[in-house]
């Protein structure tokens, strides 16, 4: 495999490292000025009965990296974090050697004593000082006691046919379940409206999913969906930059694009739209999201059918002069020609037409070929996995060649070596073509690395791309 550009994680390597994001060695930026002067220096004492506290670790999380805060030292049976700057308000994990682990939010108030049994973390803790975990413990004491009854009615539901009787008492029983889960988190955000524990667990709930029937009575699950995906961020206080800080965002993020949305390049673009003007006031909740979705569909790093075309979207649309305020304009502008290099060869759009010259000498032009199906493959002769793929793409051609025709471009090569390999892989069949400045497919048919392979169809269409030779035949049944 031959790369032949840099990757945008590469690109944004450093300009994404700013204050809120981890250092090199994993620990956490310090907070701002303004941040410091409003939080009290920290003195967290836990009282664990039955673990040795010695080695324990206090582990937080920024966006989705989590890194080591801190190490525990051990005063008298207690565990202590102390140092002379406050930590990062959000949510965290103190981690005992003998693998007890004990949850918490970190917030202004950053001197406070957590007492518990080893045993029964949850339903002994005690906590003095600290509204907001004493708020996380009652929550996840209620929310605990009324697990079986959601894993009994779970079951129940799965055993039997919507719109029995047996179902609708059982969904009803669930229904109320829910309703009273969501009463008590009421009234406990009624008590600290503005607290971080409000924040946390109001975001990480999920939306009512709505009844919603179609003309025919019966539930539009579609319309279900769609309108769970649209809700889905409704909880979320993006004004509130601690929860950056906390699992809830990331998961949040992972759930909406990789689940709630179906996996095309129409339907993310379209969610990634809607998240991104939500968050265009919110510059540190728009800087996470737009690294992390185009970094999610940086080509070769998705399964998805013309990742590519998200890819180019992202960087089009957020990763402008004006919007990428992370980034200095040379970083910038190496993203956007790259995309834009990108652009030209979408699934969807007409393969570029070029002409270029061929082993004897002549001008070959791509559209001059009148097979149903095109394959642009451009490889280089020194690329191991070029060495692999080509002769598998020679003797597949030998069972396809009434359907198709090979455009073979040469790339980052010497004419000899090109020659050579034309010759020692028997590719004389195929249209043979290298143009050793390159300009013939400039801003063509883009490729990052070695072999590339293009589908085009009967209309010259490109209906796939990023090809292996064993997914041709499959690619060729695609139509646009």
């Amino acid at each position: 495999m031959r790369t032949l550009v840099f990757s945008l994680f590469t690109l944004l390597l450093f300009s994404c490292n700013g204050n809120d994001a981890t250092s090199a060695a994993g620990v956490a930026a310090p907070v701002s000025a303004q941040e410091d002067r409003d939080l009290e220096l920290p003195n967290i004492k836990l009282n664990i009965a039955g673990t040795n506290p010695a080695g324990a670790l206090l582990i937080g999380q920024y966006a989705d990296q989590q890194f080591r805060a801190d190490s525990g030292v051990v005063q008298g049976n207690m565990l202590v974090f102390t140092r002379n700057q406050p930590y990062r308000p959000g949510h965290y994990f103190a981690y005992f050697a003998d693998g007890t682990t004990v949850q918490m939010l970190i917030d202004a108030d950053q001197q406070f004593t957590m007492t518990a049994q080893g045993g029964d973390i949850l339903g002994s803790m005690q906590v003095e000082g600290s509204e907001d975990n004493a708020l996380l413990y009652d929550a996840l004491r209620f929310e605990a006691s009324q697990q079986d009854d959601f894993r009994r009615v779970g079951q129940a539901l799965r055993s039997l046919s919507a719109g029995t009787p047996e179902y609708n008492n059982f969904k009803a029983e669930r229904d109320q379940l829910v309703a009273q889960r969501q009463e008590y988190l009421e009234s406990l955000f009624a008590k600290a409206p503005n607290s971080l524990f409000t924040s946390f667990k109001r975001g990480g709930q999920n939306p009512t999913l709505k009844e919603i029937r179609g003309a025919n009575g019966q539930i539009d699950e579609a319309a279900q969906v769609a309108a769970y995906r649209y809700d889905f961020w409704d909880g979320v206080n993006f004004a509130d930059n601690r929860l950056l800080a906390t699992p809830v965002i990331i998961n949040k993020l992972k759930r909406y694009i990789t689940e709630l949305t179906p996996q095309n390049a129409d339907s993310i673009k379209k969610s990634a739209d809607f998240l991104m003007n939500k968050v265009l006031n919110h510059p540190d909740y728009y800087k996470f999201f737009a690294n992390w979705i185009t970094l999610n569909y940086e080509p070769g790093q998705s399964t998805v059918m013309d990742a590519d075309a998200i890819h180019v979207h992202m960087i089009t649309n957020y990763f402008t002069r004006e919007r990428a305020f992370w980034a200095d304009s040379m970083t910038v502008y190496g993203l956007q020609d790259r995309a834009s290099q990108m652009a030209q060869s979408l699934v969807g759009l007409p393969g570029p037409n070029i002409t270029v010259t061929d082993d004897k000498g002549q001008s070959r032009t791509l559209y001059d070929l009148d097979a149903d199906f095109i394959l642009v493959y451009m490889f280089n002769p020194d690329c191991d996995h070029c060495q692999e793929e080509t002769p598998r793409l020679v003797q597949w051609y030998q069972q396809h060649k009434n359907q198709v025709d090979v455009y073979a471009i040469a790339l980052d090569t010497e004419d000899a070596k090109w020659k050579n390999f034309i010759r020692q892989y028997n590719m004389g069949q195929f249209t043979n073509v290298y143009d050793p400045s390159n300009r013939s497919i400039f801003k063509t048919y883009y490729v990052d690395n070695t072999p590339e392979l293009y589908l085009l169809n009967k209309d010259r269409i490109i209906i796939a791309k990023n090809l292996k030779v064993s997914q041709l035949d499959q690619a060729m049944t695609f139509t646009r």
